[in-house]
Protein backbone atom coordinates (compact mmCIF):
# COMPACT_ATOMS: atom_id res chain seq x y z
CA UNK A 1 0.00 0.00 0.00
CA UNK A 2 1.19 3.52 -0.76
CA UNK A 3 0.60 5.97 2.09
CA UNK A 4 1.72 8.95 0.05
CA UNK A 5 3.16 12.02 1.75
CA UNK A 6 2.57 12.16 5.51
CA UNK A 7 2.53 15.31 7.64
CA UNK A 8 2.22 15.71 11.41
CA UNK A 9 -1.46 16.55 11.22
CA UNK A 10 -4.93 15.02 11.38
CA UNK A 11 -4.83 13.94 7.73
CA UNK A 12 -1.45 12.21 8.05
CA UNK A 13 -2.42 10.34 11.20
CA UNK A 14 -5.73 9.31 9.62
CA UNK A 15 -3.91 7.75 6.64
CA UNK A 16 -1.80 5.57 8.94
CA UNK A 17 -4.74 4.55 11.14
CA UNK A 18 -6.82 3.65 8.07
CA UNK A 19 -3.92 1.59 6.67
CA UNK A 20 -3.74 -0.36 9.93
CA UNK A 21 -7.47 -1.09 9.88
CA UNK A 22 -7.25 -2.31 6.29
CA UNK A 23 -4.65 -4.92 7.28
CA UNK A 24 -5.38 -5.60 10.98
CA UNK A 25 -6.95 -9.00 10.25
CA UNK A 26 -4.06 -10.16 8.05
CA UNK A 27 -2.19 -13.23 9.29
CA UNK A 28 0.99 -14.79 7.83
CA UNK A 29 1.03 -12.27 4.99
CA UNK A 30 3.60 -10.03 3.32
CA UNK A 31 2.45 -6.45 3.82
CA UNK A 32 4.17 -3.93 1.51
CA UNK A 33 4.22 -0.28 2.54
CA UNK A 34 5.45 2.68 0.50
CA UNK A 35 6.01 5.93 2.38
CA UNK A 36 5.90 8.34 -0.54
CA UNK A 37 7.80 11.60 -0.96
CA UNK A 38 7.66 13.01 2.61
CA UNK A 39 7.58 11.33 5.99
CA UNK A 40 8.53 13.20 9.21
CA UNK A 41 10.75 10.92 11.28
CA UNK A 42 9.05 11.59 14.63
CA UNK A 43 5.95 9.91 13.18
CA UNK A 44 7.89 6.62 13.24
CA UNK A 45 6.59 6.43 16.80
CA UNK A 46 2.95 6.09 15.69
CA UNK A 47 3.63 4.08 12.53
CA UNK A 48 6.01 1.75 14.37
CA UNK A 49 3.34 0.99 16.95
CA UNK A 50 0.84 0.05 14.23
CA UNK A 51 3.38 -2.10 12.38
CA UNK A 52 4.30 -3.84 15.65
CA UNK A 53 0.66 -4.89 16.05
CA UNK A 54 0.59 -6.20 12.48
CA UNK A 55 3.82 -8.14 13.12
CA UNK A 56 2.21 -9.70 16.18
CA UNK A 57 -0.10 -11.46 13.71
CA UNK A 58 3.00 -13.07 12.17
CA UNK A 59 2.95 -10.77 9.15
CA UNK A 60 6.12 -9.60 7.41
CA UNK A 61 6.40 -5.86 6.76
CA UNK A 62 8.24 -4.75 3.61
CA UNK A 63 8.92 -1.00 3.61
CA UNK A 64 9.83 1.19 0.65
CA UNK A 65 10.91 4.38 2.47
CA UNK A 66 11.09 6.56 -0.64
CA UNK A 67 12.76 9.93 -0.04
CA UNK A 68 12.69 9.36 3.73
CA UNK A 69 15.14 6.46 3.53
CA UNK A 70 18.13 8.46 4.76
CA UNK A 71 16.62 9.80 8.00
CA UNK A 72 14.77 6.54 8.73
CA UNK A 73 18.09 4.71 8.48
CA UNK A 74 19.91 7.25 10.66
CA UNK A 75 17.25 7.19 13.39
CA UNK A 76 17.22 3.38 13.50
CA UNK A 77 13.60 2.85 12.41
CA UNK A 78 14.40 0.74 9.36
CA UNK A 79 16.75 -1.46 11.41
CA UNK A 80 13.61 -2.98 12.96
CA UNK A 81 12.70 -4.21 9.48
CA UNK A 82 15.99 -5.74 8.40
CA UNK A 83 17.96 -2.66 7.29
CA UNK A 84 21.31 -1.57 8.76
CA UNK A 85 21.54 1.55 10.93
CA UNK A 86 24.04 4.26 10.00
CA UNK A 87 25.48 7.03 12.20
CA UNK A 88 23.53 10.29 12.38
CA UNK A 89 26.29 12.68 11.30
CA UNK A 90 23.75 15.45 10.69
CA UNK A 91 22.68 15.33 14.35
CA UNK A 92 19.01 15.86 13.43
CA UNK A 93 17.59 12.47 14.44
CA UNK A 94 16.07 11.57 17.79
CA UNK A 95 16.44 7.82 17.73
CA UNK A 96 13.49 5.46 17.33
CA UNK A 97 13.14 3.28 20.41
CA UNK A 98 10.79 0.42 21.31
CA UNK A 99 10.73 0.27 25.12
CA UNK A 100 9.26 -1.98 27.75
CA UNK A 101 7.04 -0.15 30.27
CA UNK A 102 9.63 -1.00 32.95
CA UNK A 103 12.37 0.99 31.17
CA UNK A 104 11.78 4.12 33.30
CA UNK A 105 15.41 5.00 33.90
CA UNK A 106 16.43 4.40 30.30
CA UNK A 107 13.60 6.63 29.06
CA UNK A 108 14.56 9.42 31.45
CA UNK A 109 18.16 9.35 30.19
CA UNK A 110 16.93 9.11 26.60
CA UNK A 111 14.82 12.29 26.96
CA UNK A 112 17.80 14.29 28.25
CA UNK A 113 20.24 12.79 25.74
CA UNK A 114 18.14 12.85 22.60
CA UNK A 115 15.73 15.76 23.15
CA UNK A 116 16.55 18.22 25.93
CA UNK A 117 20.28 18.30 25.22
CA UNK A 118 19.73 19.63 21.69
CA UNK A 119 21.64 22.95 21.56
CA UNK A 120 18.96 24.66 19.46
CA UNK A 121 16.15 24.34 22.01
CA UNK A 122 14.80 27.63 23.43
CA UNK A 123 16.80 28.94 26.37
CA UNK A 124 15.53 27.50 29.65
CA UNK A 125 16.79 27.61 33.18
CA UNK A 126 18.13 24.36 34.58
CA UNK A 127 15.08 24.09 36.84
CA UNK A 128 12.61 24.53 33.98
CA UNK A 129 14.50 22.08 31.75
CA UNK A 130 14.19 19.56 34.55
CA UNK A 131 10.45 20.25 34.89
CA UNK A 132 9.92 19.83 31.14
CA UNK A 133 11.76 16.51 31.35
CA UNK A 134 9.50 15.49 34.23
CA UNK A 135 6.44 16.46 32.16
CA UNK A 136 7.55 14.24 29.27
CA UNK A 137 8.43 11.52 31.76
CA UNK A 138 4.87 11.75 33.11
CA UNK A 139 3.56 10.83 29.65
CA UNK A 140 5.69 7.68 29.81
CA UNK A 141 4.49 6.88 33.34
CA UNK A 142 0.86 7.39 32.33
CA UNK A 143 1.34 4.91 29.50
CA UNK A 144 2.91 2.47 31.92
CA UNK A 145 0.33 2.82 34.71
CA UNK A 146 -2.96 3.34 32.91
CA UNK A 147 -2.79 1.85 29.43
CA UNK A 148 -1.73 -1.78 30.08
CA UNK A 149 0.54 -1.37 27.07
CA UNK A 150 2.95 -4.06 25.93
CA UNK A 151 5.48 -1.60 24.48
CA UNK A 152 6.10 2.15 24.28
CA UNK A 153 7.40 3.70 21.06
CA UNK A 154 9.35 6.97 20.95
CA UNK A 155 10.97 9.00 18.20
CA UNK A 156 11.67 12.57 17.15
CA UNK A 157 13.36 14.82 14.64
CA UNK A 158 15.06 18.21 14.53
CA UNK A 159 14.16 20.22 11.41
CA UNK A 160 16.94 22.88 11.26
CA UNK A 161 15.52 24.75 8.25
CA UNK A 162 12.07 24.97 9.85
CA UNK A 163 13.49 25.69 13.34
CA UNK A 164 11.38 23.06 15.07
CA UNK A 165 11.84 19.85 17.04
CA UNK A 166 9.08 17.25 17.15
CA UNK A 167 8.98 14.38 19.63
CA UNK A 168 6.33 11.65 19.85
CA UNK A 169 5.48 8.97 22.43
CA UNK A 170 3.04 6.18 21.53
CA UNK A 171 1.58 3.23 23.40
CA UNK A 172 -0.66 0.36 22.27
CA UNK A 173 -2.71 0.11 25.44
CA UNK A 174 -6.39 0.61 26.18
CA UNK A 175 -6.32 4.33 25.33
CA UNK A 176 -7.37 7.45 27.21
CA UNK A 177 -11.15 7.10 26.68
CA UNK A 178 -11.29 3.51 27.92
CA UNK A 179 -9.03 4.30 30.88
CA UNK A 180 -11.23 7.19 32.04
CA UNK A 181 -14.52 5.40 31.38
CA UNK A 182 -13.41 2.34 33.35
CA UNK A 183 -12.09 4.40 36.25
CA UNK A 184 -15.13 6.64 36.71
CA UNK A 185 -17.94 4.55 35.23
CA UNK A 186 -18.72 7.17 32.59
CA UNK A 187 -19.14 6.98 28.82
CA UNK A 188 -17.08 9.86 27.47
CA UNK A 189 -16.45 9.96 23.74
CA UNK A 190 -12.79 10.10 22.73
CA UNK A 191 -12.51 13.86 22.28
CA UNK A 192 -14.24 14.58 25.61
CA UNK A 193 -11.99 12.06 27.38
CA UNK A 194 -8.80 13.55 25.92
CA UNK A 195 -9.94 17.09 26.77
CA UNK A 196 -10.61 16.01 30.36
CA UNK A 197 -7.23 14.28 30.65
CA UNK A 198 -5.37 17.38 29.45
CA UNK A 199 -6.80 19.65 32.17
CA UNK A 200 -4.58 20.43 35.15
CA UNK A 201 -5.32 18.26 38.17
CA UNK A 202 -7.29 15.59 36.34
CA UNK A 203 -5.99 12.04 36.66
CA UNK A 204 -7.15 8.44 36.86
CA UNK A 205 -4.63 7.76 39.63
CA UNK A 206 -6.34 6.89 42.88
CA UNK A 207 -5.59 8.87 46.03
CA UNK A 208 -3.21 11.40 44.46
CA UNK A 209 -3.45 14.60 42.47
CA UNK A 210 -2.16 14.57 38.92
CA UNK A 211 -1.95 16.34 35.60
CA UNK A 212 0.44 19.04 36.87
CA UNK A 213 3.29 17.94 34.60
CA UNK A 214 1.14 18.04 31.49
CA UNK A 215 -0.23 21.45 32.53
CA UNK A 216 3.31 22.84 32.78
CA UNK A 217 4.19 21.34 29.41
CA UNK A 218 1.10 22.92 27.85
CA UNK A 219 2.00 26.30 29.35
CA UNK A 220 5.52 26.11 27.93
CA UNK A 221 4.22 25.03 24.50
CA UNK A 222 1.68 27.87 24.49
CA UNK A 223 4.36 30.48 25.31
CA UNK A 224 6.65 28.93 22.69
CA UNK A 225 3.84 28.98 20.08
CA UNK A 226 4.35 25.28 19.53
CA UNK A 227 1.89 22.40 19.49
CA UNK A 228 0.79 19.37 21.47
CA UNK A 229 -1.22 16.71 19.63
CA UNK A 230 -3.01 13.75 21.24
CA UNK A 231 -4.42 10.79 19.31
CA UNK A 232 -6.45 8.18 21.21
CA UNK A 233 -9.47 6.10 20.24
CA UNK A 234 -11.12 7.96 17.38
CA UNK A 235 -10.23 11.34 18.91
CA UNK A 236 -7.72 13.97 17.76
CA UNK A 237 -6.86 16.88 20.11
CA UNK A 238 -4.41 19.67 19.32
CA UNK A 239 -3.22 22.71 21.26
CA UNK A 240 -1.70 25.29 18.90
CA UNK A 241 -1.40 29.08 18.49
CA UNK A 242 -5.12 29.38 17.82
CA UNK A 243 -6.13 27.40 20.91
CA UNK A 244 -7.52 23.87 21.15
CA UNK A 245 -8.80 22.11 18.04
CA UNK A 246 -10.44 18.67 17.95
CA UNK A 247 -11.52 16.23 15.25
CA UNK A 248 -12.78 12.65 14.99
CA UNK A 249 -11.18 9.84 12.96
CA UNK A 250 -13.17 7.33 10.92
CA UNK A 251 -11.29 4.46 12.61
CA UNK A 252 -9.89 4.17 16.13
CA UNK A 253 -6.22 4.32 17.00
CA UNK A 254 -5.38 1.30 19.19
CA UNK A 255 -3.66 3.17 22.02
CA UNK A 256 -2.46 6.73 22.59
CA UNK A 257 0.06 8.91 20.76
CA UNK A 258 1.27 12.31 22.01
CA UNK A 259 3.31 14.57 19.75
CA UNK A 260 5.20 17.64 21.02
CA UNK A 261 6.20 20.43 18.61
CA UNK A 262 8.71 23.03 19.88
CA UNK A 263 9.91 26.14 18.01
CA UNK A 264 13.69 26.35 18.34
CA UNK A 265 14.02 29.93 17.03
CA UNK A 266 11.98 31.31 19.92
CA UNK A 267 13.94 34.36 21.21
CA UNK A 268 12.37 34.16 24.68
CA UNK A 269 14.13 32.76 27.72
CA UNK A 270 12.06 30.59 30.03
CA UNK A 271 12.04 30.18 33.79
CA UNK A 272 9.66 28.84 36.40
CA UNK A 273 7.41 31.42 38.08
CA UNK A 274 8.96 30.45 41.41
CA UNK A 275 12.42 31.35 40.09
CA UNK A 276 11.28 34.79 38.93
CA UNK A 277 9.53 35.36 42.28
CA UNK A 278 12.73 34.46 44.12
CA UNK A 279 14.67 37.06 42.12
CA UNK A 280 12.29 39.88 43.06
Amino acid sequence: MRLGSINNDYSGYRKMIDFYHERRNSVFEMIPLSLGSWFPANTCSLLGALLYLLQNNLNTIEIDPGNAGDILTRNGFLSFFGNPKIPDRNNTAISYEVLDPQDNRYFSNYVFREFLSKPNLPKMTVALRKKVAESIYEIFINAKMHSDTEKIFTCGQFFPNKHIIEFMITDIGIGIPESINRRFGVSFDSVTAISWAMKSGNTTKQGVSGGIGLALLQEFISQNRGKIQVISGDGFWELNERGVETKVFTNEFPGTAINIYVRTNDPASYALVSEVTDIF
